[in-house]
């Protein structure tokens, strides 16, 4: 049964977006015009959570969210277990050290410079230095 709802639904969006494209051909777009029109459509649906043009206030200059802004972000998104950065000393083994221990793994991974051309660190660089990576 929950497959042919999956199926059925695939089909109506399918009919609807070949819908939108003969409207857009009817009103003499073009097929290109459409798909960045349905684009922008999509991010615009998109959630409100804070962003550093936003809000400020909200970010470090240290790198990171600040405990106000992480308030700010779970208001905004319900549900979210964003958390501040784990900045002070652990006991081994613990909930705290494993949380940074993952993040340095991962965000350690990743690729880029720790400096930018002008010379000041990157996000990157902060959010290491913060964790203690």
């Amino acid at each position: 049964m929950a497959v042919k709802k999956r199926v059925v639904r695939k089909l109506s969006k399918a009919a609807d977006k070949q819908k939108q494209a003969k409207q857009a051909l009817a009103k003499g777009n073009t097929r290109k015009a459409a798909r960045k029109q349905r684009s922008a459509d999509r991010k615009t649906k998109k959630g409100n959570a804070p962003t550093r043009k936003k809000s400020e206030k909200n970010y470090s200059e240290s790198g990171g969210m600040t405990a106000k802004g992480v308030r700010a972000y779970r208001r905004a998104n319900p549900g979210s277990k964003l958390k501040t950065a784990v900045t002070g000393k652990v006991k081994k083994g613990s909930k705290d050290a494993r949380r940074r221990k993952s993040f340095c793994a991962r965000m350690s991974g990743v690729k880029g410079p720790l400096k930018k051309p002008n010379g000041k660190p990157t996000r990157k660089a902060l959010a290491l230095r913060k964790w203690r990576c």
